[in-house]
């Protein structure tokens, strides 16, 4: 009875996490694939469903004969959402290499740091979470706007004669997903890198290795699992990213998740804005296969 139990209980273990993704990823997926499949409509909701379960099984299955991807193949005929997609990727890639150069030497002296001090140095990185990120986000604008305090600064030291235009470019996206996303990057680096064992270094310099050679053939290896880690978690909100592209990017920003807004909220195309959502996430869903594949890979070798 008790190993019946212990059976029971393992499989529901097992079961709810496989339930939340049923409940709160497949299901919303579902009906959003449902809609992009819809008609445009002047009416609320704005489409008029092809499916309806309530109609019973025969005209279900009457309308899948007569199934049409129109709005899918309206969005690759469309460059404007084609080129938004391929900016959206190119800008979260650009970014996520970015994060890395700056998160990667954080996480570095935070693992090498006394033991004593790394609490503290955790907790400056997971301080900004306290604050809205849409708070974080618009103070971004008083510093990089022409009379801000970026080129105030500059304009002090002598750096510049006249204030940069920084704001409404693609440069203060760079910015602002960098600064945002930077603790998603620093923290499975410091959670790899710490767990490292530093007698593999000082081996590799008693055999004569140089410490940036030890550190590219020794401690970089090692760390790769922390590297792919930090870049799935900022290329993935990246590309979809909204909010950083709208307030400091300008209205001349191609992203798809401004375009998807628009879609939503401008245009009233419900069928074409969740035809947009599935392709997102189709091409996210690619990122995450190669992150759980390498986190598997990571853990066969650790066994």
């Amino acid at each position: 009875m008790a190993r019946f139990i212990s059976a029971i209980a393992a499989r529901l273990v097992v079961a709810v996490p496989y339930l939340w993704l049923l409940v709160f990823f497949l299901a919303p997926f579902l009906i959003v694939f449902k809609i992009s499949l819809s008609e445009p409509a002047l009416a609320m909701p704005p489409y008029q469903p092809v499916f309806d379960l309530f109609a019973g099984f025969a005209a279900f299955f009457e309308k899948a004969r007569a199934l049409s991807f129109s709005n899918y193949l309206w969005l690759l005929d469309d460059p404007l959402y084609v080129n938004a997609y391929l900016s959206s990727i190119w800008i979260a890639t650009v970014s996520t290499l970015i994060t890395l150069a700056v998160g990667y030497p954080i996480a570095y002296g935070m693992a090498r740091a006394p033991a004593s001090i790394r609490p503290t140095l955790l907790m400056l990185v997971i301080l900004p979470f306290w604050t809205s990120f849409l708070i974080r986000v618009y103070a971004w604008i008083g510093i990089l706007k022409p009379e801000g305090l970026l080129n105030q600064f500059l304009m002090f030291l002598g750096v510049i004669d006249e204030p940069l235009v920084i704001l409404n470019t693609t440069t203060a996206i760079y910015i602002g997903i960098v600064y945002s996303y930077l603790p998603f990057m620093v923290l499975p680096l410091y959670s790899t890198l710490e767990k490292m064992d530093g007698s593999l270094i000082e081996a590799a310099r008693d055999l004569g290795c140089p410490p940036m050679a030890a550190f590219w053939k020794v401690t970089f290896p090692m760390s790769l699992p922390g590297v792919v880690a930090g870049c799935m978690l900022v290329f993935i909100p990246a590309v979809g990213e909204f909010v950083i592209p709208d307030l400091l990017g300008g209205s001349q920003t191609l992203m798809i998740g401004k375009t998807l807004w628009t879609e939503f909220f401008n245009n009233r195309d419900w069928p074409v804005s969740s035809a947009v959502a599935v392709i997102l996430l189709l091409i996210l869903i690619v990122p995450i296969m190669l992150f759980q594949r390498s986190q598997a890979r990571s853990r066969e070798a650790g066994n």
